[in-house]
C-alpha cells in the first residue's frame, strides 16, 4: 500500500503537467458573429406591359435571355449610373442575374438601390465583311470620254439694206395737203350735222 501511495505521489505531478499541457494546447475557436444581410428590394413589373424582356446587359444591344410577366416580383440587385437599367436576380441566366429597363419596374418608395458597374459591351457575333465577288458586280466602270471641243461658228451674214429715196406719195400729192383737206371736210360735216339738229 505504501508503494501504491508513493507511486500516486510521484505520478500526480506528472498527471497535472499533462492536464495543463493538454489544456494549453486546445485552441480557442473564434465564434463568428451572425449579422443579418439586408435583403434586396423587391420590384414589380408594371401591368401596362404583358411581358418585359430580360437582357444579359443594360442595353438593347445585349442578348435577350428571358422575360418577366406583368405583376411578377423580382429582387433588385443594383442599377446603372444613369438609373435607366436595373440588375435583377434571374435564375437560369449566366450568374443568375439579368437586366431590365427601369421604367417597366415599380419599386418600393423607400428602396435604396446601389449603383453597379455594367458588364462589358457585347461584341457582335458576326463581323460584317464584304464579299469581293459580290461587290465587283456593283462596281460600274465608266469609260473615259473626250471633253467637247470648241468649234468657231461660221461667219455671220448680216443683211444690208439699200436706202430708199423718199418720193412724193400718191402720185405727187404731198401728205400734208391730204391731211388738211380731210380735216376741212370733217369740220364741214360736223357743222352740217349740228345745224341739221336744230
Amino acid at each position: 500500500m505504501r508503494k501504491t501511495l508513493l507511486l500516486i505521489f510521484l505520478l500526480l505531478p506528472l498527471a497535472f503537467s499533462l492536464v495543463s499541457r493538454t489544456e494549453a494546447q486546445q485552441p480557442t475557436p473564434d465564434i463568428p458573429t451572425v449579422t443579418g444581410t439586408p435583403s434586396a428590394p423587391i420590384g414589380r413589373v408594371t401591368t401596362d406591359n404583358p411581358r418585359v424582356r430580360v437582357r444579359s446587359g443594360p442595353h438593347v444591344d445585349y442578348e435577350q435571355i428571358g422575360f418577366l410577366l406583368a405583376g411578377q416580383e423580382v429582387p433588385i440587385l443594383g442599377r446603372t449610373p444613369g438609373g435607366d437599367w436595373l440588375k435583377i436576380v434571374y435564375p437560369g441566366a449566366p450568374g443568375n442575374v439579368g437586366w431590365v429597363f427601369s421604367r417597366l419596374i415599380v419599386l418600393p418608395p423607400a428602396a435604396v438601390i446601389p449603383i453597379v458597374e455594367p458588364p462589358a459591351t457585347p461584341t457582335p457575333k458576326v463581323t460584317p465583311t464584304i464579299d469581293p465577288t459580290l461587290a465587283a458586280q456593283f462596281l460600274v466602270e465608266i469609260p473615259p470620254t473626250r471633253l467637247p471641243t470648241f468649234t468657231p461658228p461660221p461667219p455671220l451674214a448680216l443683211p444690208t439694206f439699200q436706202p430708199v429715196e423718199a418720193g412724193p406719195p400718191l402720185g405727187g400729192v404731198p401728205m400734208g395737203l391730204v391731211i388738211i383737206v380731210l380735216g376741212v371736210v370733217g369740220f364741214f360735216g360736223l357743222l352740217i350735222s349740228f345745224v341739221g339738229r336744230r
